[in-house]
């Protein structure tokens, strides 16, 4: 299985004003990503999508190749990150790259994963034939706590409420979609995306 480390970072940001480049540690943010997914030996090849001429520089000093830049028009606030995956892969293969199996996205805002946890990911999917793995951990919050509230500041629930008053305790856990590191098959993205794919966890 062919798979790609697909490291997304584009220039703009509205929070932190050029946060892939800020230094954390005595690097730039995205180096961090970039190398631990260089030590990965299960990944194919390592790229950096972005609309940034100096991140991209950043990105490949660290070892990420940069065969391709993200158009403008994908690294605005509202574009759908799947549509930078398929851009990618679309890019990859003009230029001249083999196929890819799957896709294993990479942010760089989640500078302490490691290595192993992208072969953890890797290997969870290989072991379980599932179509898409991300890493999750332990809600802090309980969903059943939570309520939406209307514009006369009335609140509803978010899930089914089926207990009255219940402790945190007695409710099943739930798990948080942390997203440092997810793999789908890119057989998704070719498809035309059709619906979400049930994630496994690890």
């Amino acid at each position: 299985m062919r798979l790609l480390g697909l490291i997304t970072a584009r220039g703009g940001s509205k929070r932190v004003p050029r946060k892939n480049l800020r230094i954390v540690g005595g690097k730039p943010l995205i180096a961090w990503t970039v190398e631990e997914a260089c030590k990965c030996s299960l990944l194919d090849s390592v790229v950096v999508s972005t609309d940034d001429e100096e991140i991209a520089s950043v990105a490949h000093r660290f070892g990420a190749l940069r065969p391709f830049m993200r158009p403008a028009d994908l690294a605005g606030d509202a574009t759908p990150h799947i549509d930078c995956v398929f851009h990618a892969l679309e890019s990859l293969k003009m230029v001249g790259f083999s196929s890819f199996d799957a896709v294993v996205l990479l942010q760089p805002t989640s500078p302490l994963r490691l290595a192993e946890d992208i072969e953890g990911v890797v290997n969870t999917a290989m072991k379980t034939g599932a179509e898409a793995v991300v890493s999750v951990s332990e809600s802090v919050e309980h969903p059943y706590f939570s309520r939406l509230m209307d514009a006369q500041g009335m609140l509803s629930p978010v899930v089914l409420q089926n207990m009255a008053y219940p402790r945190k305790q007695d409710l099943e856990k739930t798990y948080f979609m942390k997203c440092r590191c997810y793999q789908r098959r890119s057989s998704f993205f070719r498809s035309g995306w059709g619906t979400c794919p049930d994630y496994t966890a690890f």
